[in-house]
């Protein structure tokens, strides 16, 4: 699972530099959707990590959000989720109203966490891949983390995370891939350009 402001992927990695995307976003990543939520809730960029601080011991029942049914089940839409959080916000506050804080971040970030942990965990048992990992700025979350760890040691799966230190930092995430690249042989002489679109 790659989660991050720009990325909601889930990937089959064969081999290294090996591939197959078979989920992805349809709109808004994950960790858009977290910032935007965060900053109709007042809080500061980036909103994610705030969000996730003001959730520890928010209810996260006292929202109810809806789960979008989508074509290809391993896809991800966060649009709709993010924009019945910030209707139901809206109304509250055209109602004279406090917005719950904690209820309402516990709410959105269970929903959130929920889809992409079980999305992945299902891509995982139906493709008969044993090893699961997440990576990007999202896999910093920890309700995201538990959820994940407690799905893979309920379906034998093997799972791995990064120190939390990497899950934000680009240059190491470069550097690694840069390293399993050069490794396999694959290189480039100094005329190379850089492809700010590159597909994996």
């Amino acid at each position: 699972l790659i989660a991050s402001g720009g990325h909601s992927h889930i990937v089959i990695m064969h081999k290294e530099n090996e591939y197959k995307i078979i989920g992805r976003t349809l709109d808004d990543a994950a960790g858009e959707a977290f910032d935007k939520a965060a900053r109709v809730l007042g809080l500061s960029y980036p909103g994610g990590p705030n969000l996730s601080r003001l959730a520890i011991g928010g209810n996260k029942d006292a929202l109810l959000l809806p789960t979008p049914k989508l074509s290809n089940k391993y896809d991800f839409s966060f649009s709709g989720l993010k924009t019945a959080f910030i209707n139901s916000c809206h109304k509250l506050s055209q109602n004279g109203k406090d917005i719950p804080l904690k209820d309402y971040a516990a709410s959105f970030e269970s929903k959130i966490t929920d889809i992409l942990a079980e999305k992945t965990i299902e891509a995982a048992i139906d493709y008969g891949i044993p090893n699961v990992c997440i990576a990007g700025g999202v896999s910093a979350n920890t309700v995201l983390r538990e959820k994940m760890s407690e799905l893979c040691a309920k379906h034998n799966l093997k799972f791995y995370m990064p120190q939390l230190e990497f899950c934000t930092d680009n240059a190491a995430m470069i550097a690694s891939a840069g390293y399993f690249t050069y490794k396999n042989g694959i290189v480039a002489d100094l005329k190379l350009n850089a492809i700010p679109n590159l597909q994996i």
